[in-house]
């Protein structure tokens, strides 16, 4: 099976991207065949940036990715903006693309109200290159956040739509993918506005926890976790902030909320919920912060790496390139 994601370049990524992707990442580069890991940099210039900014972000999502368990032996990890046929291929499929599918995309209307200055139209094409990042190389499978399903459904709808204009009629050119959504863990809330996803730029300082936060501040955000009213641990839509908590403690912990129910039925209130989310949480980061601080220094092993991998993504998408420019009669015949 043939796996492909991709990740935002950013280093302060926070718990609910280790547990929605990072750590599917790390899982899912034994299965991949190949396992294609994608530090989206192009993506990245939709919004307001400072360029220098963004190559030092780069670099840290990378020695993140690594000190979290990806092997460039094992799988293929690279950044976008060095493979070429992403872009083409983004072009070749704005061709089957309806304008008002992409009007209607969530983060488009949300990330355009705050661009103030200028509403790019990268911001609105962002589905479209998303699509071309994981079509490229006819992933079969691809692990994303619960925020991203809008987005996989697109690209499902675009390879579906290009293979019925311009592939032949025993075959298909473009794979449509499947998405893989952590059972557990999907959607991790803000703990200071448990309603709210957790995010970056979004979020609450305190209530984001950060994949590169010392011991002690991440028992501090846990300790001032918002809770709800009554004492009964469950999951509950009326206990967002317990039903959150639960959550991240059976991911950490990689069991089940239903057994994390279980064992607090002894618990004297949501304090103790709250140390042992902190104390799982602290356990399951704390490697990878210590393994970063190692690896971050050597940004010459890091972009060999980065190299190393965009070598052999480019030798996948530009077959598949080839295959759809002849589909569509672009260039010289094969």
């Amino acid at each position: 099976m043939r796996i492909f994601s991709g990740i935002q370049p950013t280093g302060r990524k926070h718990l609910g991207n280790y547990i929605g992707a990072i750590r599917q990442y790390v899982e899912g580069q034994d299965r991949g065949d190949p396992a294609i890991f994608c530090i989206v940099d192009l993506h990245a210039i939709t919004v307001s940036y400072e360029p220098a900014v963004l190559r030092e972000r780069v670099y840290d999502t990378t020695a993140i990715l690594l000190a979290a368990g990806l092997d460039p032996e094992r799988c293929i990890l690279f950044r976008q903006g060095d493979v070429h046929e992403h872009t083409e291929l983004c072009w070749l499929l704005s061709s089957v693309t309806a304008i008002g599918e992409l009007n209607r995309m969530h983060q488009f209307r949300d990330k355009s109200l705050a661009q103030r200055e200028l509403v790019s139209s990268g911001l609105l094409f962002y589905p479209v290159l998303q699509a071309a990042d994981v079509l490229a190389y006819k992933a079969q499978e691809v692990p994303v956040g619960e925020d991203q399903r809008e987005h996989l459904e697109l690209m499902r709808d675009v390879a579906r739509r290009f293979n019925s204009r311009f592939a032949p009629e025993d075959g298909e050119i473009l794979v449509v993918p499947e998405h893989r959504i952590p059972e557990v863990g999907a959607r991790i809330m803000d703990l200071q506005e448990p309603t709210r996803k957790m995010s970056t730029t979004g979020g609450t300082p305190e209530g984001t926890v950060y994949v590169l936060d010392e011991p002690k501040a991440i028992e501090k955000k846990f300790k001032r976790a918002v809770t709800d009213s009554g004492n009964e641990i469950v999951k509950d839509p009326e206990k967002p902030g317990v039903s959150n908590l639960i959550d991240i403690l059976a991911a950490a912990r990689g069991t089940t909320p239903a057994a994390v129910e279980e064992e607090m039925r002894t618990a004297r209130g949501y304090g103790d919920l709250k140390v042992a989310a902190a104390d799982a949480v602290r356990d399951m980061l704390s490697p990878v912060r210590e393994r970063y601080e190692e690896l971050r220094g050597d940004e010459e092993a890091l972009e060999t790496a980065l190299e190393t991998g965009a070598e052999k993504a480019r030798a996948i998408a530009a077959q598949t390139l080839a295959e759809v420019r002849d589909a569509m009669g672009v260039g010289p015949r094969r």
